[in-house]
């Protein structure tokens, strides 16, 4: 097995490189990488993941458990009313159009698919709040399907580390990169590597780049950390 971990000139690197380089280096550092919403059933994880458009995982953590224990299952979401649900959400971003969404989301799980939750991305995309990047998490997280989530870390950290070209301009265009490249057995986990590496190191404003790991084969760290280092030393 090649050692992917050598400091080697990033402008050597070819592109199947780079994605060896960033597959070997968390296979062997975050072998286990998971969504860190809570939830005990793949209802609750759509639910979740709904709720988590556009606000943290640890404020949805703290709104779902009431949640859960009142609304257990799509049937309980179906019967509900918005002034009887909103107050359980009312703390996250959007919480109307949530409210809203939840409450079509449960009649459409009960009406049309007998309240299980579809498993692919064409069904669960005809839920009210779910669209593709949803629809791919449930996928990925609930059945190990080779489908890749694009978030803004995943977009961010993609295009720092070269493994998407800097020019994609949505999440799409990045989602078909990532898919094209990496490994179909490695697509569900790469996801969660991409967001917990962009939510604690490669951080949107301040990236960590002298606690990272990936600087050996990073373009961002090679254009605008380690070309302003050796400016300063001549």
């Amino acid at each position: 097995m090649v050692n992917y971990t050598q400091k080697e000139p990033l402008q050597k690197m070819l592109k199947k490189e780079r994605y060896a380089a960033f597959i070997q280096h968390f296979s062997e550092n975050m072998p286990v990488a998971e969504t860190e919403l809570a939830y005990e059933t793949p209802f609750q994880l759509l639910v979740a993941v709904v709720l988590s458009a556009q606000c943290t995982d640890k404020r949805i953590n703290i709104v779902t458990p009431p949640l859960f224990r009142d609304f257990p299952s799509p049937e309980h979401l179906a019967t509900a009313d918005f002034d009887e649900l909103f107050p359980y959400i009312k703390s996250v971003s959007y919480p109307s159009n949530k409210t809203k969404h939840l409450l079509g989301l449960g009649k459409m799980l009960v009406e049309k698919f007998q309240s299980e939750i579809p498993s692919t991305v064409d069904e669960l995309t005809q839920l009210p709040g779910v669209g593709r990047k949803t629809a791919n998490v449930i996928t990925s997280v609930i059945w190990n399907q080779p489908n890749m989530a694009v978030d803004t870390h995943v977009f961010r950290v993609s295009k720092r580390l070269g493994l998407v070209p800097m020019n994609a301009k949505t999440p799409y265009e990045v989602e078909k990169q990532l898919v094209k490249h990496l490994p179909k057995q490695h697509i569900h986990v790469a996801h969660h590597w991409l967001i917990l590496h962009g939510r604690y190191t490669c951080l949107a404003r301040s990236p960590k780049c002298h606690e990272c790991q990936l600087t050996h084969f990073c373009r961002y760290y090679e254009k605008n950390v380690a070309k302003n280092s050796a400016a300063k030393t001549v």
